[in-house]
């Protein structure tokens, strides 16, 4: 070996097949202990309960995580007025509207389209509405992110979408519905958590947690490779950065933010 060169560094989950030993070992170790959240799961009755339970959870956690990233999205939204139509009016479409969490970072006089899967996100939805009377709600859908047929074609402004990615079913479909329903030039605004870096620690946790997490997260994956997609679909213009959301320690710490253009 030439004195100048280096052994490549490896963590031990790298370590071919030690380290995919390793990570089937601790991922079983949590199919196990979330064994009982799998089997009524099957039974079809675990989706039923915690789609009741998750939008309270969302509105004790949600104010904590726009603490955690205000200036982010301040700095985000603070651009939606340029995306406005000829009118100079701003039609916005949110998939995944949750409890509303975003509406205090959109313009006065932002006409809003709002979508959930979960119609029990509702009441959470008119609170946030009734302390953020600037705004103007024209209707709001119970519908997937993947299905937005109620929705016209080139009708929109902007679509946003934040912490909704990484749970949806076919992040493909989401992405060309975002295509369809933006008129030519509009925007598309996200803040996700994604896969963090393959060769840290993070990504090794990610992976590990990912069987039990989805069950907490509606559906969410911590180990989403979302900027790759956000890639491939047909954007004329993508403008995004990674960022890390404390704490770092997190397996949801790793981000990505920014926007595309139709």
């Amino acid at each position: 070996m030439d004195r100048h060169t280096r052994p490549v560094q490896r963590w031990p989950w790298q370590q071919p097949p030690a380290g995919m030993a390793l990570l089937s070992f601790l991922r079983r170790c949590v199919q196990l202990l979330v064994l009982p959240i799998h089997i009524l799961a099957c039974l079809g009755l675990w989706d039923s309960f915690y789609k009741k339970v998750f939008p309270y959870l969302m509105a004790k956690m949600a104010p904590i995580y726009n603490h955690k990233v205000y200036k982010q999205k301040q700095e985000l939204f603070g651009n939606l007025r340029k995306s406005a139509g000829p009118s100079g009016q701003l039609t916005l479409l949110e998939i995944g509207t949750g409890t509303g969490t975003n509406f205090q970072f959109y313009p006065p006089g932002c006409r809003l389209v709002c979508t959930d899967p979960n119609p029990n996100f509702r009441k959470f939805l008119l609170k946030s509405l009734s302390e953020n009377r600037h705004l103007k709600l024209e209707r709001s859908v119970v519908a997937s992110g993947e299905d937005l047929h109620q929705i016209p074609d080139s009708s929109m402004d902007v679509v946003v979408c934040t912490l909704v990615l990484c749970s949806v079913t076919n992040m493909e479909k989401v992405l060309t519905e975002v295509l369809r329903v933006l008129r030519p030039g509009g925007a598309f605004y996200f803040l996700e958590h994604v896969a963090a870096d393959h060769s840290s620690w993070t990504y090794f946790w990610q992976k590990v947690c990912d069987p039990a997490w989805k069950y907490f997260g509606d559906g969410c994956s911590l180990s989403r490779e979302t900027q790759k997609e956000l890639e491939k679909t047909n954007f004329s213009e993508l403008n995004l950065r990674r960022i890390h959301v404390t704490p770092y320690w997190m397996p949801t710490s790793p981000h990505i933010i920014g926007y595309a253009v139709k």
